[in-house]
């Protein structure tokens, strides 16, 4: 088993039965030889699984573009939605300092239609030196292309056209699309998205490599993490392979008529890491009809929230719990003279233990009051770990997509409400669809 990354289900014990993860056991080793095989639905975007060696022949254009980034800028805007955002933002965040962004700012657009954002991140730019990473395979996806429209413009007033192509990275499609035609049009630089590697499966193709490396990330540690845990994956035994164990308990427990899951995270690092988890698994599972819920929630500050009904609602969950076992904490309690809040018996004590001590007590009472719940332990809070867990993540999706019975690797429910929206807008092409939608409106 990889020394990155460990699962603990000590309380799922008494929530399946041994035919249940019997049969759960077989599924998930039947779906995991389709996967290695690459015979399954979706087969032609499998090239996330060889990323951990393939991105290493990238690296050093990446690392070129990140260094002049660096060299020119105060601030890197990445404007891209889901996937083209998600895991690179994820990585960030996990192995950033919070409140120093050492030399280079990071901040997102596109990933969202709120005009007062947009106003207020230019006003935030006003006097900084600003470069910007637009990331869409087509180059049309409404949310990032009305940022890029108005955040390019911007640029071209404050900078001029030249020195604003010079300061603008394009990461989309190797020939097609709007993005394409524009970045070649411009001269922007610019990375390809290969077109066998779906958005939410890009974190180690550039659309997540280039501001990860810009950032300052180790990039080359989160791929040997990647690296090291495919190779682990690759095993047949669940008592080695993590992800066999994880992938067979979810399927379990959603047949036993548990269809949410709660990843829970107990450090704010993680944050992201569990918004790039919701979309990877709801895109990759929740289809035909089936596929479990992915919520998320950030210990313990929702156990004074969302607790509540884990302990005591509807018994239709189950929880994983996402904990960094080795902390580079120093923060102690201290001693107050007075104990005047009466937290004198925690003093000398690392802020780290107690964290651990919320974490273990909420999994017991948890479990108490009937919701079940895996842990996944990181080792540390290194790249080499977050590379582990966003490469296991990917391969149980697919394993556990394989077992439903979907394609994990398509997502044909999220062009409905673009259609609505397009016809409501009055996009051309959308007339007939735009009267029979506002003859539903006026009925309502």
């Amino acid at each position: 088993m990889s020394n990155d990354l460990r699962i603990e289900a000590a309380n799922c014990t008494d929530a399946l039965s041994p035919a249940e993860l019997d049969a759960a056991r077989v599924r998930i080793i039947a779906a995991q030889h389709t996967l290695q095989q690459r015979t399954g639905a979706g087969n032609e975007f499998l090239g996330w699984m060889d990323l951990p060696d393939s991105a290493l022949l990238e690296m050093a254009d990446i690392r070129s573009a990140a260094e002049e980034v660096r060299a020119h800028s105060d601030v890197l805007v990445v404007v891209g939605i889901g996937g083209s955002y998600l895991g690179a933002r994820a990585v960030i965040e996990s192995l950033s300092d919070p409140f120093d962004h050492g030399g280079l700012e990071v901040v997102y657009a596109g990933h969202h239609i709120d005009g007062g954002y947009l106003t207020s991140l230019m006003k935030h730019l006003a006097e900084k030196r600003v470069s910007l990473c637009v990331i869409s395979k087509s180059g049309t996806t409404t949310e990032p292309a009305l940022a890029f429209r108005i955040l390019r413009q911007w640029m071209e007033e404050r900078y001029g056209k030249a020195e604003t192509a010079r300061r603008i990275i394009a990461i989309t499609d190797a020939r097609k699309g709007a993005l394409r035609k524009v970045a070649d049009e411009e001269g922007y630089r610019s990375f390809i998205i290969p077109d066998d590697v779906g958005g939410r499966f890009s974190v180690f193709t550039p659309v997540g490599m280039l501001p990860i490396a810009a950032a300052g990330v180790d990039a080359e540690g989160l791929l040997e993490g990647a690296r090291t845990m495919r190779e682990v994956l690759q095993g047949t035994d669940p008592e080695l392979n993590p992800v066999l164990q994880y992938s067979m308990y979810r399927d379990a427990f959603y047949r036993a008529g548990r269809g949410i899951e709660v990843l829970a995270s107990f450090h704010p690092r993680l944050h992201y890491v569990t918004e790039w988890w919701k979309q990877l698994f709801g895109e990759s599972e929740g289809k035909d009809g089936k596929g479990i819920f992915p919520a998320a929630v950030s210990n313990t500050t929702d156990l004074h929230s969302m607790g509540q009904y884990i302990q005591d609602g509807m018994r239709t969950l189950f929880e994983t719990f996402l904990t960094i076992d080795e902390l580079d904490d120093r923060t102690v309690v201290p001693s107050a003279s007075d104990d005047t809040d009466g937290l004198n018996y925690l003093a000398g004590r690392a802020f780290s233990e107690v964290n651990r001590s919320a974490m273990l007590g909420t999994a017991l009472a948890h479990r108490t009051g009937g919701t079940p719940n895996l842990a996944i332990h990181l080792r540390d809070g290194s790249a080499r770990s977050i590379g582990a867990l966003l490469y296991f993540f990917e391969t149980a999706v697919a394993l556990n997509g394989y077992a439903l019975g979907v394609n994990p690797f398509d997502q044909p429910g999220v062009e409905e409400y673009k259609r609505n929206m397009f016809a409501l807008l009055g996009k051309p092409g959308f007339e007939q669809l735009r009267e029979e939608l506002l003859k539903k409106l006026s009925a309502e």
